[in-house]
């Protein structure tokens, strides 16, 4: 029992000093590394900055009253198309218990000031025609009576126009009907009958009612970091990428470049704007997210090189090719232009049959196929 542990130590012992110099070995031996070869292509190199945004309507009007009050009746919801003077809805005047007041004392006032000034004139017209009194003083007694005529109607004009916003002089004219001021689509009621509404005035922009835009006419709204503005031009084209429509592409024409920027996350935004070409099978709502590519750089059927294989030697740029020799290389330095990221253009120093050392070739493993044949051979 004794001798076959012996002998079993002996045997794991030798078969580890035989592992560990095979182990060695392998790792002494010196191995051939080979690399990828590239070669030069013509391709297009386009440089290009993303903006992103979203596109909206030129022109889009808040409708908003011209007195305080009540929705008392909405006329249109969102998505109905309306045309200038159209009615959007209308409001129910609650008078201010002060002004209304004092509209119902000069209204009394008027009426007790024409009753005096009736009888003052019933009496001087009658001894006028008697001859007692002269005429300059009949006719100035006629004026006071017609002045209380005159004011007794514009006090009872100025108590309707506080109650209901209509005087009868005004007729059909009221500012309590809410018109559209533009023709297009009305994109927003924000409010609802019951709600109550402040007018515009000069101290508060009023409560809006609608929002009415015209949608055949679209621009693209973003915002370009600050170092890329500077190689901006008002009239470079865009490409437009809508979100909520996948396949298609929409044309656009820069046409505004903010002169100030606005600091957002610890970076300086410039916002830009641009014409959008529609196309009429394809309905664009408003505030749609956007993106779009402005090309700032391109140069078409150029040589080009990955970037890659591409090695630096202080200012100067070279790469590795191969000589007559397989697996051999040499440095050849290139005049390089455009790059677009993975992309470079070669301006001078190689040509399309020239073979560029690329990355290391992954070695084959060799050695395990051998030992997965030497049982089958045994």
């Amino acid at each position: 029992m004794r001798k076959f542990f012996r002998i079993s130590l002996l045997v794991i012992f030798l078969a580890a000093i035989l592992a560990t110099f095979g182990y060695l070995y392998n790792k002494s031996r010196t191995k051939t590394i080979v690399y990828d070869l590239k070669s030069p292509t013509v391709n297009n190199i386009i440089k290009k900055t993303v903006a992103t945004g979203s596109v909206v309507p030129r022109k889009e009007i808040l409708i908003k009253p011209q007195v305080s009050g009540i929705i008392e009746e909405i006329f249109i919801e969102a998505g109905n198309n309306v045309n200038k003077g159209d009615l959007i809805a209308k409001i129910r005047i609650i008078p201010d218990m002060v002004n209304l007041n004092n509209a119902e004392s000069r209204l009394k006032r008027a009426q007790l000031n024409l009753e005096d000034a009736r009888l003052v004139y019933d009496r001087q017209k009658k001894i006028y025609e008697q001859g007692v009194i002269a005429e300059s003083e009949f006719l100035q007694t006629r004026l006071s009576y017609n002045n209380a005529v005159e004011e007794l109607e514009s006090a009872e004009n100025n108590l309707q126009l506080i109650r209901e916003g209509v005087s009868k002089k005004s007729g059909t004219v009221t500012n309590t009907l809410i018109r559209s001021t533009i023709k297009g689509m009305v994109l927003d009621v924000p409010v609802e009958v019951g709600n109550s509404v402040i007018e515009s005035n000069n101290f508060n922009e009023g409560t809006t009612v609608a929002s009415v835009a015209d949608m055949g006419e679209m621009i693209f709204k973003g915002k370009v970091d600050e170092t890329e503005v500077g190689k901006l031009k008002t009239g470079m084209p865009l490409v437009l990428s809508i979100g909520a429509i996948d396949s298609a592409k929409f044309d656009a024409e820069l046409e505004y470049i903010a002169p100030k920027g606005k600091e957002e996350n610890g970076a300086i935004q410039f916002e830009i704007r641009a014409a959008v070409s529609l196309k009429d099978s394809m309905f664009i709502r408003a505030n749609y997210s956007a993106n779009a590519d402005i090309v700032l750089e391109r140069a078409d059927s150029v040589l080009t090189i990955e970037e890659s294989v591409l090695r630096f030697d202080h200012d100067s740029a070279y790469v590795e090719i191969e000589t007559a020799t397989p697996q051999v290389f040499e440095k050849k330095y290139i005049k390089t232009g455009l790059s677009d990221g993975i992309n470079i253009q070669v301006k001078e120093g190689l040509t399309k049959e020239s073979k560029i050392k690329g990355d290391e070739k992954k070695e084959e493993k060799k050695d395990k196929d051998k030992k997965n044949e030497e049982p089958k051979k045994s």
